[in-house]
């Protein structure tokens, strides 16, 4: 007897060591993203990939993202060129200020490759809270209206400018906090109001102000009625 209830006692003590490890797996696996503020918030892809053909360079590119990005964070861009051939250009929300692509913080790479002489083809794909979005291959040539970011690939003397690497600086999240603010305060139609995430642009949250509503008792009393001026009450023997 003292035998099977040492058995018994062993048994549940592992089916509980069990369950606590599940549920510790199922936790880190729904919080993997919980810190990025605004996983709803949309974002334009077909304007991202038309920022990427038209900018001037990595500067640009990141200003114009993030005029396009409607949430509150900031889309901070790492720029590495691979090859002569091939580039790539991360998106991300740089929550620990690392100035680096760190785990849990990509949301999008745009590949980047030279395909002939003066053509090449670009595709984004979706990461985090945007995991699931593939591009078709946008197509581009010299003779097309492009910036010097693409412009350069396709000069038959060019040497990667970003081999060594670009990422947005910590300092430059503030600039680009300031820029992006003015450049909202000029569209008030688009941005003074709630966002997709709950959140107001250019204007302050208040509570809303509320009358105290007066409802008789089901006695058929009422109780905090408003006394009329100049009532008389009428007291009877």
């Amino acid at each position: 007897m003292f035998i099977k209830a040492r058995l018994l006692a062993s048994v549940l003590a592992l089916s509980v060591a069990g369950g606590a490890l599940v549920a510790c797996n199922d936790r880190s696996g729904t919080e993997r993203w919980v810190t990025t503020e605004n996983t709803n918030v949309k974002i334009d892809w077909d304007k991202v990939n038309e920022a990427y053909k038209a900018a001037e360079g990595p500067d640009d590119l990141e200003k114009r993202i993030n005029e396009i990005y409607e949430g509150d964070e900031v889309i901070s861009i790492a720029v590495q060129d691979v090859d002569a051939k091939q580039q790539v250009v991360t998106g991300f929300f740089d929550k620990n200020t690392s100035g680096a692509v760190d785990e849990g913080e990509k949301i999008f790479t745009m590949k980047r490759d030279v395909t002939g002489a003066g053509a090449a083809q670009v595709q984004t794909v979706g990461y985090g809270p945007y995991y699931g979005y593939t591009s078709p291959f946008m197509s581009i040539a010299s003779g097309m209206l492009i910036g010097s970011m693409l412009s350069h690939a396709f000069s038959p003397s060019y040497v990667p400018m970003y081999g060594g690497g670009y990422t947005t600086s910590p300092g430059r999240v503030s600039a680009l906090t300031a820029d992006r603010s003015s450049y909202r305060a000029t569209q008030p139609e688009r941005f003074n109001k709630k966002t997709q995430s709950g959140r107001a642009y250019g204007s302050k949250s208040s509570a809303p102000s509320r009358t105290p509503s007066y409802r008789p008792s089901r006695s058929g009393g009422s109780f905090g009625a408003r006394p009329r001026v100049g009532a008389i009450t009428r007291l009877t023997a």
